[in-house]
């Protein structure tokens, strides 16, 4: 057997003596099917372009974004307007655009939208041409017909430029921002945008979650690495698309892609390194410096999602696919009576995976059980937001938003 074959065999063996870990050694958890959990689904929208994230404001007037359009807002009585985006908009935005995987992604309400109306979306911008991910704030209307007083208050998140051999520009981007309920600030998730050395750069927004003020400006507690961007909250990650926040103690939690193995969940912790370092190592090549689809050791094994040898005091994944990837999306945490003995897990969506998954955690934030969520159509799942009255909100690909109510008594 040549010395490549043999390497290609290690690979293979490697890989798959990963998954047998990841099901029966590392993670703890058992997975059935949310028999008991009887949802009704109810179809609010359909015939929309890609949305890919949705929030709502108090009084439940639903704010949606659609990836290439832009964001738009659902009134109580059915009315929708375009508010921010292309052209046709309220607002346009002549420096939106819409690439790959980014264009208008995630939006959030400020905690105080009672009072100072505001909204902030993640959006990709060219302006002073030059590609960038964004985060832009803007104020409502009372009335919801429009929005104005435009502040960019991040401006310098990463964006993949151009094509390369692992997918095209706009690839990798994150996206998701969140309000934490406990401490108001805004969390921000990026992705690594094919980049190998783009992660564990501290001096570089992509694969990071940033921690800011509604200004833009780091939060305090961040503890960014000696030398790092401030804003900074944890670094090391692949491509984040889901964050919240445990209803009980607070605590951050990410949902993200792997690359062909290991979706992970993983509580988050200030200063923290997720543990992801696709640049090539020592001895190592791969095309454009990005080894996050090969290996990036002289051994031959794929590139761990969390190199606990490299970075053995990188955040531990409550939870991880079984070995596999299925394009982990969004996450949130089930709060209120609505959901009865579901209350408190994490509902984490699925791209390729097509479906919702139930995790149950320890006191440690560990996973220690899954269910899946029965009876809903197979669909690339871009969104879990909940609505009015604790009910979980869907947003899919295919262009449509759900709302789904647990009938179970």
């Amino acid at each position: 057997m040549t010395r490549k074959s043999t390497r290609a065999l290690f690979t293979i063996l490697a890989a798959l003596l990963a998954a047998v870990l990841a099901h029966w050694g590392c993670d703890r958890s058992t997975r059935a099917e949310a028999s008991d959990l009887q949802l009704t689904r109810t179809v609010v929208m359909s015939g929309l372009s890609d949305p890919w994230d949705l929030a709502f404001a108090p009084d439940g007037t639903m704010l949606f974004t659609e990836k290439c359009r832009g964001l738009s807002v659902r009134t109580l009585d059915g009315t929708v307007r375009r508010l921010f985006g292309t052209a046709g908009a309220a607002l346009p935005a002549q420096d939106f655009f819409c690439q790959g995987q980014s264009g208008m992604l995630g939006v959030a309400l400020d905690p105080a939208f009672d009072e100072n109306r505001l909204v902030y979306v993640y959006m990709a911008s060219n302006a002073g041409g030059t590609k960038t991910n964004r985060v832009v704030r803007l104020r409502v209307d009372k009335d919801y017909a429009g929005v104005s007083d435009r502040r960019d208050i991040v401006t310098d998140i990463s964006f993949k430029q151009s094509l390369n051999r692992w997918g095209g520009a706009g690839a990798h981007s994150g996206g998701r921002i969140r309000f934490s309920p406990f401490d108001g600030t805004l969390y921000v998730t990026t992705g690594d945008n094919h980049d190998g050395p783009l992660p564990q750069d501290l001096s570089r927004l992509g694969g990071k979650i940033l921690r800011i003020d509604g200004d833009g400006n780091p939060a305090s507690g961040n503890r960014a690495p000696a030398g790092g961007d401030p804003r900074i909250y944890t670094y090391g990650h692949r491509n984040v698309q889901g964050i919240d926040f445990h209803p009980a103690t607070g605590r951050a939690f990410a949902s993200e892609h792997g690359p062909g193995h290991d979706d992970e969940v993983t509580p988050l912790a200030p200063g923290g390194n997720g543990g992801w370092d696709p640049a090539p190592g020592k001895g190592v090549s791969c095309p454009a410096d990005y080894c996050g689809y090969m290996s990036n050791n002289s051994e031959g094994t794929p590139t761990s999602m969390t190199d606990l040898d490299r970075f053995p005091d990188a955040l531990k994944p409550s939870w991880n696919n079984r070995g596999v990837s299925e394009g982990m999306s969004p996450c949130v945490f089930l709060k209120g009576s609505l959901w009865k003995g579901w209350e408190n897990r994490l509902a984490v969506g699925f791209l390729r995976g097509k479906r919702i998954e139930l995790l149950e955690m320890d006191a440690e934030g560990m996973t220690v059980g899954t269910a899946v969520v029965a009876g809903l159509p197979t669909e690339r799942i871009r969104s879990l937001v909940l609505g009015p009255k604790g009910a979980l909100y869907v947003a899919i690909d295919a262009g449509e938003i759900w709302r789904l109510e647990n009938a179970a008594q």
